[in-house]
């Protein structure tokens, strides 16, 4: 067996849960966020750090990286009589061979990946759609030469990235293979929009769903109660449930909002110019929104941050990455949000945090 530990790839800061853990291979194909500058995160995530494409050929030298380490792990599985089964024994005769290879988070990530089948990759960082058509092509096709088992491929995108491609383009990227865009809507209301400084209004939010549903795209929209604190949460519900409504994504992935240390957001709510609403309040403002949505999506809590409880303790809203199917459970989770409302808050996760403002 060649040594595993002299190969490595890049990989990012962040990644969905629904595209993470041990199912999905992360790939950089960019480095941080074209934009940065949302004030409920600037300073967190990619630490101010500049954008940048990633050459075409480190990429691919990634992937090649990517490459050795699976042939030296199915290799290990196929020597020791499992036929390309990845599993424990396999896991730990690598590890006794090459001890380093347990801190090693690109070894753990592509052996987890094998494990779970290899055939999802989430493509980092902040906006991959951003990269020029054909270089992005040129990317997802070497990764399917390379890994032909790979069924899916998914990545986070900015809305105005998506409203900046042609049609033609945007299906020629599904095309190649990549099926799902992530998008952080936060917000549907342009006052809260501008205020937040996220670069995007309502209507390029519902005009990048169109494009990307049309051009044959899974569209995942993130929400954020909680995003406008106390003065914007009324309008914020109910502009939110608006776009969406026009959108219709194939999912609603709630992410509610505490501010997080060293984010623009995080020093006005020192300053008393944000109120961070209570657990009660952002289960109020879910369920105008809830009650205002007329969608066929999966509305999901699949987040640790959607820390809501019942009187036994038990989580309020299941976090599997399917959710709710709207609009056939949508009493369901209005029963449930009800439910939640008769817990005192003290139960709920984040109150219990003392100086709750961080992100969970």
């Amino acid at each position: 067996m060649k040594q595993l530990s002299a190969h490595s790839f890049e990989i990012g800061a962040i990644r969905p849960p629904s595209e993470g853990g041990s199912n999905s291979l992360l790939l950089r194909i960019t480095r941080n966020c074209p934009w940065n500058r949302c004030k409920f995160c600037y300073g967190t995530f990619y630490n101010r750090e500049k954008f940048q494409l990633r050459p075409i050929e480190e990429i691919k030298q990634d992937i090649r990286a990517v490459k050795a380490i699976s042939d030296e792990i199915l290799e290990v599985s196929r020597e020791l009589g499992y036929a390309g089964q990845i599993n424990h024994l396999v896991g730990s005769t690598i590890i006794e061979r090459e001890p380093e290879l347990n801190q090693s988070y690109c070894f753990i990530t592509v052996f987890n990946w094998l494990a779970s089948g290899g055939r999802t990759v989430f493509l980092q960082d902040a906006d991959s759609l951003i990269m020029r058509t054909t270089e992005l092509i040129q990317v997802i096709n070497y990764l399917k030469e390379i890994f032909p088992s790979i069924e899916r491929i998914t990545s986070y995108a900015r809305s105005l990235t998506i409203c900046h491609k042609t049609p033609a383009e945007l299906k020629e990227i599904r095309a190649v293979g990549l099926n799902r865009l992530h998008v952080g809507l936060e917000t549907g209301d342009d006052e809260l929009l501008k205020y937040i400084d996220k670069g995007v209004t309502a209507e390029q939010h519902i005009m990048a769903g169109r494009k990307a549903k049309e051009a044959g795209f899974e569209y995942s929209a993130y929400v954020m109660p909680g995003l406008g604190g106390r003065a914007f949460s009324e309008q914020h519900a109910k502009n939110s449930a608006r776009v969406l409504n026009e959108i219709d994504p194939h999912y609603i992935r709630l992410r509610p909002y505490l501010p997080g240390q060293g984010t623009p957001l995080f020093e006005e709510c020192k300053n008393g110019n944000f109120q961070v609403t209570s657990p009660h309040e952002r289960l109020r403002e879910i369920k105008t929104m809830v009650e205002t949505l007329k969608v066929t999506s999966h509305l999901c809590f699949d987040h640790i941050m959607n820390g809501w409880r019942k009187e036994s303790g038990a989580l309020l809203f299941t976090q599997d990455y399917e959710g709710y199917k709207l609009p056939d459970e949508k009493g369901r989770v209005l029963e449930l949000i009800e439910e939640g409302l008769r817990v005192r808050e003290s139960l709920h996760i984040d109150a219990r945090k003392k100086g709750a403002m961080r992100h969970l």
